[in-house]
């Protein structure tokens, strides 16, 4: 097969391995570089510092610690003096031995791998908010394939849905995203959909059959497709400074009720007639504090990608609600800003995890290596910005699984140090024996699960 394979498709599979390459090998050495550097202060001897796993490929003594690069890109590790306690036979010895480390500092040693991918995202989310740039801080409730508004007369409100549904599956298939439910659309091609969804409780199932988008891209060859549900209604929840739309009056909070005396219904509605409409002054109708205001703004010119043809569109400058959308400022300001984005992402992973685990969130939406690797590339093919954005969401995924309480994970080894603490001495050996064997293989059959769904989507396109 890979002999039919175009130069062209070649090129790309090679720049998506770099990509994932390098994405993998910054979020690596981060955190062995958490566990390194911790383990360096509290004193304890390192004697490996390794990016991979496997064969040394290349290394290089420096000091009493090596440093090496290995043949499998999967992972890394710190090989510590003294993780079996028979390695310190002096007093010397377990000065510098991990396992004679008060508890405390081991403590400290493995929880600083994980805390330094919460810290690089961290420092990436504050610098990006420093510049005055947006930055995406969804919920778990924006990425659900919940109804939250709808356009009358759409091919939704033809079908018979209603706001409050949530959508569970496509034509058979489950779902557990909006972008899901949305790429579904967008693939229908006009065809017919099955929708199956859960209201107040019980479940319906429905027949949807999507329309051409309106908008610029509705007369290009390929036209968009949707079906009149939008991820929120058209409230204004921001407005950038300096903006047609801040120029015009439009405040946060403002409803926007009427464009051209057409109403609006819909975020994609607002959106798409601005879009229509570069450089033309709009007529707009909001409702502010229970009063209706006429304003006038007109868009701003902007040229887009639609289809793959350059278009001209119109913008505003607003946010509405379900964007999650976050700005600083002032520099100083993102100091703290950058640390309520932190939080939101880890909130977002460790509920979608935990959804994930009790059913609600189909495990089809795990993803390994080959994922990493295609959104690697993705980003990268988009600039260098959503290369460091999608670095810093990984490190914060990277952060909360291994926090998991799995053994042989840090998240195990921190499990192992809350029992210690209790029954005020170690666990025996052959307990924590089968316990990391326990764990390495549910974590390699999380692997190959995860590898397998890989396969499935490689191979369903």
């Amino acid at each position: 097969m890979a002999f039919t394979w175009s130069p062209d498709t070649l090129w790309l599979l090679l720049q998506k391995a770099w990509w994932f390459l390098v994405v993998l090998g910054v979020l690596v050495a981060f955190h062995e570089l958490g566990h390194f550097l911790a383990a360096r202060w509290v004193g304890v001897k390192v004697l490996k510092f390794s990016l991979g796993f496997g064969p040394k490929l290349f290394g290089r003594q420096l000091g009493e610690t090596e440093y090496l690069l290995s043949a499998i890109p999967l992972g890394g590790y710190v090989k510590l003096f003294g993780e079996d306690e028979t390695e310190a036979t002096t007093e010397a010895d377990r000065a510098r031995s991990f396992a004679h480390q008060r508890l405390g500092g081991k403590v400290l040693i493995v929880a600083a791998g994980p805390g330094f991918n919460f810290i690089l995202a961290y420092v990436i989310f504050s610098a990006w908010l420093a510049t005055g740039a947006p930055l995406f801080v969804p919920t778990f409730q924006d990425l659900t394939p919940d109804i939250e508004a709808m356009v009358p007369g759409s091919p939704a409100d033809t079908a018979g849905l209603q706001i409050g549904d949530r959508v569970t599956r496509v034509n058979g298939q489950e779902i557990s995203t909006r972008t899901e439910l949305l790429d579904a659309v967008a693939k229908s091609k006009g065809q017919a959909l099955a929708l199956e969804v859960k209201r107040d409780g019980q479940v319906k199932t429905m027949t949807v059959t999507p329309a051409t988008a309106p908008g610029p891209q509705a007369s290009t060859p390929e036209p968009s497709y949707y079906l009149g549900v939008e991820e929120a209604p058209p409230l204004v929840t921001s407005v950038v400074q300096g903006s047609p739309a801040a120029k015009a009056g439009l405040q946060a909070g403002d409803h926007v009720v009427s464009i051209e005396s057409q109403a609006i219904h819909a975020w994609s509605q607002l959106t798409g007639i601005v879009k229509e409409h570069p450089g033309q002054p709009l007529n707009i109708e909001v409702l502010r504090k229970g009063q209706r205001l006429p304003l006038t703004v007109t868009p701003s010119i902007e040229k887009a990608t639609v289809n793959g043809q350059s278009v001209e569109v119109g913008k505003i400058g607003i946010s509405g609600p379900g964007r999650s959308i976050m700005r600083s400022s002032t520099p100083l300001l993102s100091l703290y800003d950058g640390l309520k984005a932190t939080w939101g992402w880890t909130e977002l992973t460790a509920i979608g995890l935990y959804k994930m685990i009790v059913g609600d969130i189909s495990s089809k939406n795990i993803g390994g290596p080959l994922t990493i690797a295609n959104i690697s590339g993705e980003a990268a093919s988009q600039g260098a910005s959503s290369v460091i954005f999608l670095i810093a969401i990984l490190s914060i995924n990277l952060g909360v699984l291994n926090l998991l309480p799995i053994p042989i994970l840090d998240g195990g080894h921190l499990l192992f140090f809350l029992i210690e603490a209790i029954l005020r001495k170690p666990l025996g050996e052959r307990q924590r024996e089968v316990a990391q064997q326990a764990g390495l293989v549910l974590l390699v059959g999380v692997m190959i699960f995860a590898f397998w769904n890989d396969l499935e989507r490689i191979f369903s396109h």
